[in-house]
């Protein structure tokens, strides 16, 4: 079973910059360690504080090994000090959730095509 850990961040607004560059060195390092990277997501319009992360394990086991893998990556470590020192992130929360078969990637469909 595929779990998928969404990381919500309650981040300062006007670090948003700050925010961005945290985010594409994970762009990096996640794979590299074995999380697969759904993605990261600033907000764009409405609540400006707000972001997520979005990581694929195949398991809450293979999770841990990417957990033991992070503390061990120089390049990760950097990038949480970088965190804690600019403290843009202001709070962090994790859940772990599984997806709903049939309902991950599906496509939106041409509405022409979806009358006839």
């Amino acid at each position: 079973m595929t779990i998928t850990c969404f990381i919500r961040y309650q981040i300062d607004p006007f670090q948003r910059e700050a925010f961005n560059d945290y985010a594409r060195n994970w762009g990096r390092i996640i794979p590299r360690c074995g999380g697969h990277l759904i993605g990261y997501f600033l907000p764009h319009e409405g609540t400006n504080d707000v972001a997520w992360g979005l990581i694929a394990f195949d398991s809450l086991a293979a999770y841990e090994t990417y957990r033991a893998r992070l503390r061990s990556d120089a390049e990760a470590r950097e990038n949480f000090l970088f965190a804690q020192t600019k403290r843009f992130i202001l709070r962090e929360e994790r859940t772990f959730t599984e997806v709903v078969e049939g309902t991950l990637g599906v496509a939106a469909r041409d509405s022409v095509e979806a009358t006839e």
